[in-house]
């Protein structure tokens, strides 16, 4: 990964392919259905895995010159069954610099492909790039539009994920899941309510096959040719201030995941994303400031972001190379717009369990 100040277009391209050729993000990582598996029946068996998503990042501009390695997430998984319907899932993280802690513990009862539900501390139906996660993403920095609370690691919840169920499942061609959680706890949420959330998508070519109600962004061409919407939205009251002047929080997306594959057996992926969050602002003269702990300050405005990809068809070496462009926009209402652009290439050596990322980041 790297990051460049804003320079003119001539320099920058020349950074990039000096960059390019000595600095690269690496992001390895496993899926939930991997892993080692100690089987007793078809009912009662655990597995056990781990994903990893480490980075060397190098800092060039007139401010800043830094070379840094660094393991943005471990992560240790535990899946077992114990009966025809009861699962349970427990998955740890440990950042970089950070202490390892548990992200989900759930016990989960899987009826049919349509009727599922999850409880215990799990992911809040939301947006694409909440449900994929770090480690299914197209590109190597998807978490640059505002996040739902859930994602910020403070009271509403960490890594898009907060206690509470989810009642799930795919029929045809839709895909569904409603969640009710805890969400914000405290601060300008006095009164507990709860947090509201639904993810509903429509395929209209080839249906994705994700476990649960997860996703990702590119599937390499493995599950053919794909045209997926949806919709998702959050809702608390009481989700937005502090605990003298409270406010409410809504949220709400629509994206869409393009593949096509080519005639040479080359892979066209378009992802993109439109979100809005209603989040009440403070109107007393010294508010607490953003990410304090007197404050559930969030976004405010619009945002949205378009990547595009093309996995060429040759192999090199262990796998193909799949280059991609990202644009992001971020309109907040109380702030001048802001966008970022990232320019880079995954490597793809086992889909999304195991790949190469080189890539420029500018904002």
């Amino acid at each position: 990964m790297i990051h460049v100040k804003r320079l003119s277009t001539g320099s920058l391209f020349r950074r990039t392919i000096c960059l390019l050729i000595t600095s690269f993000s690496f992001s390895f990582a496993a899926p939930v259905s991997a892993g080692v598996k100690f089987k007793h029946s078809d009912t009662l068996w655990l597995t056990a895995g781990t994903g990893i998503r480490m980075q060397v990042d190098s800092r060039k501009s007139d401010f800043d010159n830094n070379n840094e390695f660094s393991f943005d997430s471990i992560r240790f998984y535990f899946e077992a069954q114990v009966h025809k319907y009861l699962k349970f899932y427990v998955n740890t993280d440990k950042q970089n610099h950070q202490k390892t802690f548990m992200m989900d513990a759930i016990a989960r009862f899987e009826f049919n492909p349509s009727i599922n539900v999850w409880i215990g501390r799990t992911l809040v139906p939301s947006d694409r790039i909440d449900k994929n996660g770090p480690f299914y993403s197209l590109n190597w920095n998807q978490y640059t539009q505002p996040l739902f609370p859930s994602g910020y690691g403070a009271s509403a919840g960490t890594l898009g994920r907060s206690e509470g169920g989810v009642f799930w499942g795919t029929t045809g061609r839709v895909h569904y899941a409603l969640g009710i959680f805890d969400g914000l706890k405290g601060q300008s949420n006095q009164d507990n309510h709860l947090l509201y959330s639904a993810r509903i998508s429509y395929s209209f070519l080839d249906i994705e096959s994700n476990p649960v109600y997860y996703s990702s962004s590119s599937y390499f061409g493995e599950q053919g040719d794909l045209l997926t919407l949806a919709f998702a939205f959050q809702q608390q009251s009481g989700g937005s201030g502090s605990s003298i002047e409270q406010g409410d929080f809504f949220g709400y997306t629509f994206d869409v995941l393009s593949e096509t594959i080519l005639d040479d057996g080359g892979v066209f992926t378009v992802e993109a994303e439109y979100k809005k969050f209603h989040s009440d602002f403070y109107t007393s003269p010294t508010p607490p400031a953003a990410g304090s702990a007197d404050c559930s300050c969030l976004f405010d405005g619009h945002s949205r972001f378009a990547p595009v990809a093309y996995l060429i068809p040759k192999v090199i070496g262990w796998g193909p190379f799949q280059p991609y462009f990202r644009y992001v926009e971020n309109n907040p209402s109380d702030a001048r717009t802001s966008d970022s652009v990232e320019i880079g290439t995954n490597y793809v050596i086992s889909g999304n369990n195991a790949k190469l990322n080189f890539n420029l980041y500018q904002r």
